[in-house]
C-alpha cells in the first residue's frame, strides 16, 4: 500500500468521528428501552411484560455492539493521532486501502484478521 495522504487521513478521520457521534447519539436514544422492566403486574400483564423484557434484550445487544464499535473508533483514531493509521496492530504491514475504505476502525491486515 502507499503512503495514505493527509487528505485520506483527514476523510478517515471525518468518516469516524461522524460513525462516533451517530452511535452516541443512538445510545443516548435507546436509554428508554434498556431500564429495567418492572414487575408490577397491575400495570403491565404478563404477556406484555415478557415482550417488554424481550424489548429490552434485544436493546442491550444492540448497546453491547454499539459500546464495541465506539471502543474501535476511538482505538483507531488514537492510532490517526500517533501516525499509525492504516498498519496492521499485529504485524506492522499495510493494511489494504480497500479495507479500510470499507471499514476505517480495521487493526489488523486481512491476513491477521484470518
Amino acid at each position: 500500500m502507499t503512503e495514505l495522504t493527509d487528505a485520506a487521513l483527514a476523510q478517515f478521520r471525518q468518516h469516524l468521528e461522524t460513525e462516533r457521534d451517530e452511535l452516541m447519539r443512538q445510545q443516548d436514544a435507546s436509554d428508554a428501552d434498556r431500564a429495567p422492566v418492572t414487575l408490577d403486574q397491575q400495570s403491565v400483564g404478563r404477556l406484555s411484560r415478557m415482550d417488554a423484557m424481550q424489548v429490552q434484550a434485544m436493546a442491550k445487544a444492540v448497546d453491547d455492539r454499539r459500546k464495541l464499535a465506539l471502543v474501535q473508533i476511538e482505538a483507531a483514531l488514537k492510532r490517526l493521532d500517533a501516525g499509525d493509521f492504516g498498519y496492521c496492530v499485529n504485524c506492522d504491514d499495510a493494511i489494504a486501502r480497500k479495507r479500510l475504505d470499507l471499514d476505517p476502525k480495521a487493526a489488523s491486515c486481512i491476513k491477521c484478521a484470518s
